[in-house]
């Protein structure tokens, strides 16, 4: 690059960050609120919409409840990845839709669930929405016009099956008309007898047109009917405070985090720290346009994201200054630097990649919101390390910053330390900590405490609706309602939500029985002179599902599996695949013996913690394996296998430190600076990051060791 192109990329980054920024505080155009400010909040952190169906068929059953919840909660996620849908009593659904406030709009457009049926021309009923297990729009060629149509792929269960079998032959060229609480929706034509037990219905305008019938085929396929109890506008779960110590303590990390990168890398970390100026503001203008909505779990993949954005300039300058040491120039070193650190970063964020893309189509829920996140920050952080960071570094080379001093330190690593040779401590270090976990789950579970300390989220409880005498802010209520209810209860775990517009305030507690109930009652009239009449309890049921919880592990199997077959296929040696997904599940571990022995709640954000961590870890495991892949190459005849592992693990060994330090301030940083539940939020992060970066170094090389000498033919 000459000085001129080299000037003219400076004006030009810096442009492109001044409008950035505008972009994101101020907005441009007609949206003048600001990417920040407009960016979608969950319930937890903005507040929402909660509205009560009560089930109309009497004396529902567990399985029909259950079955309810689930699509229902796949209905709603069309608004927010982060809507929930619980059980309220023995016959009430309550489902929370996060960062709307209109319930009448969501209402109408939520429809009256349960009353789809199939008719044919005598107006007889031929299938049921409860007849249908799932309901997709898709798009395929016509094959006759070979043009592209728009379609609602129908799937039936077995008795369905027979139904449609049947009609389908009675009814060749006649229609079967889709009724929707008593309209007619659509009235296909039948073409052909559809035995198969998946039909097709074509004819739509456009994809969209195809998503919508599915959607409705989808929310009339349950098993039960509903009306509409009750609709409110709830407030935010954790308050402003919580957002505004979010975004303090982002602020902070991030200054800390580019002063590491410019004491430890000087004129490259510059350029990697205006390069995360650009990925933080181009991350949260792609959340505001993509309309994601943002909760704690969201913020755990922004996390990741910044960590794998950081990761990625330490590797590629690690690497530039391994060449300077070598005597290269320095602009030899830079171009070499970022081809050798390409495959690593590659294989890594790829990996990591697939992982979010499976999370984001299998999982549901917070789930689903995490993996958005995920997947946007590696995209952005593949496209700010390797184009923006690349173009900052040589227009600075290009206008006089050629100094060797001011690209590297000199002697890049030392003494090649024997991580093989400590293997048996360090696996027998990593068993005795997951037995650690394991025994104290059990100790706990056998005390009638749970094997783990379950949040609302994942067991459910009790939710007392009281009317105070005056409208107390979301701070007051942590301040003085929450204490008062912990004594009372005595439950730690106390969630509470605002009632927009009233007095009222929703507290949720562990499962209540009739003498506690009393009691909180009593302590509520006697600290707030509450009226005891407008006091009212319900049972609910986990907002994280049994399926909901299925979903998140099939996820994360075929996630894992997908995986462990890219490796394979990149690295050309199953033993690479199976050491990192056993150093994946090795970390996952670790995180659940944390849980376990600090008794840290298990809520929704624990699914969101386990994923970062498995982000973290296979990404950091990556790294090493791509530089022992690359040693093997050089590898001389005699050269012990171990030496070769040695030498990997210690050349990654300043990037697996350098990235730990600045992910880990972020999550620190967050801690110190968070309110309670930012705090158990943070905690198992700190913790998983340490464990990742402790696995990368010294478990995963040794692992692959270990299978290559053991069944050194495998391939």
């Amino acid at each position: 690059m000459k000085k001129n192109k080299g000037i003219l990329s400076l004006i030009l980054t810096t442009v492109f960050l001044i409008v950035l920024g505008i972009t994101c505080v101020f907005g441009i155009g007609q949206n003048q609120t600001g990417a920040i400010k407009n960016i979608n909040l969950g319930l937890d952190l903005a507040g929402g919409v909660s509205i009560t169906y009560e089930v109309t068929n009497t004396d529902p059953t567990s399985e029909q409840m259950a079955d309810t919840i689930y699509k229902l909660q796949k209905r709603v996620e069309q608004y927010s990845t982060e809507a929930t849908v619980y059980q309220e009593g023995s016959d009430r659904i309550n489902i929370e839709i996060p960062g709307v406030s209109d319930a009448n709009a969501i209402l109408e457009e939520l429809g009256k669930p349960g009353s789809l049926e199939f008719r044919d021309e005598s107006g007889e009923v031929v299938l049921s929405g409860t007849d249908i297990k799932t309901a997709e729009a898709a798009t395929q060629k016509n094959q006759t016009t070979s043009a592209t149509e728009y379609v609602v792929i129908l799937n039936l269960n077995e008795e369905g099956t027979e139904k449609f079998a049947e009609a389908t032959a009675a009814n060749v060229g006649k229609t079967i008309s889709i009724v929707y609480d008593g309209e007619v929706i659509r009235e296909p034509v039948v073409e052909t007898a559809i035995t198969g037990g998946e039909a097709y219905i074509n004819g739509m305008k456009s994809f969209e047109d195809a998503e919508n019938l599915a959607t409705t085929i989808r929310i009339g396929g349950l098993q039960l009917e509903l009306e509409e109890l009750r609709s409110n506008v709830v407030g935010a779960q954790l308050g402003n405070n919580a957002i505004e110590t979010s975004i303090k303590a982002g602020i902070i990390g991030l200054l800390i985090v580019f002063v590491i990168m410019c004491i430890v890398y000087r004129v490259p970390g510059f350029a990697a720290s205006i390069a995360l100026l650009i990925y933080t503001g181009l991350v949260l203008v792609l959340i505001n346009a993509f309309d994601i909505t943002l909760t704690l779990p969201g913020i755990a993949g922004i996390i990741l994201g910044i960590g794998m954005a950081v990761d990625a300039n330490v590797i590629i300058f690690a690497r530039v200054g391994e060449e300077i040491a070598a005597d290269s120039s320095v602009r030899g070193a830079l171009k070499t630097g970022f081809q050798k650190a390409l495959s690593a970063i590659v294989d890594g964020n790829i990996t990591t990649l697939i992982a979010a893309l499976v999370l984001g189509l299998k999982g549901s829920g917070s789930v689903k919101g995490f993996a958005q996140t995920l997947a946007l920050g590696i995209v952005v952080s593949m496209f700010t390390a390797l184009v923006i960071t690349r173009i900052l570094v040589f227009a600075l080379y290009a206008v006089g910053i050629k100094d060797k001093k001011f690209y590297a330190k000199g002697k890049v690593f030392g003494k090649v330390f024997d991580f093989v040779g400590k293997k048996k401590i360090c696996f027998a270090i990593s068993i005795g900590i997951i037995l650690l976990g394991f025994v104290t789950m059990g100790y706990q579970a056998s005390k009638g405490n749970g094997a783990l300390n379950y949040s609302l989220d994942f067991k459910g409880g009790t939710a007392t609706n009281v009317a105070f005498n005056e409208d107390y802010t979301i701070e007051e209520i942590d301040e003085l309602i929450v204490p008062v209810v912990e004594d009372a209860t005595g439950d730690h775990t106390v969630q509470t939500q605002k009632v927009k517009g009233t007095n009222e305030v929703i507290i949720k507690t562990k499962t209540l029985d009739l003498e506690e109930r009393e009691r909180l009652n009593q302590a509520l009239v006697d600290e707030f002179e509450v009226d005891a009449s407008l006091i009212t309890a319900e049972n609910i049921s986990s907002t994280v599902s049994k399926e909901m919880r299925q979903d998140a592990i099939v996820a994360v199997l075929i996630a894992t599996a997908c995986m462990l077959i890219y490796i394979w296929f990149r690295f050309k040696d199953v033993r690479f695949a199976v050491s990192a997904v056993i150093a994946l599940l090795h970390d996952v571990l670790i995180m659940l013996a944390f849980y376990a022995v600090a008794r840290v709640s298990v809520g929704n954000t624990f699914i969101a913690c386990m994923l970062t961590i498995v982000g973290y870890s296979i990404n950091a495991t990556i790294v090493i394996f791509d530089r022992i892949r690359e040693e093997l190459k050089t590898k001389k005849r005699n050269e012990e296998l171990a030496d070769v592992v040695n030498r990997s693990i210690t050349c990654t060994l300043s990037r697996s430190i350098y990235t730990s330090i600045t992910t880990v301030v972020m999550v620190v940083v967050l801690y110190i600076l968070g309110v309670s539940s930012i705090k158990e939020f943070a905690s198992p992060l700190i913790v998983g990051f340490i464990g990742g970066a402790y696995s990368s170094v010294c478990i995963t090389g040794s692992l692959w060791y270990v299978f290559k000498s053991k069944f050194n033919k495998a391939s």
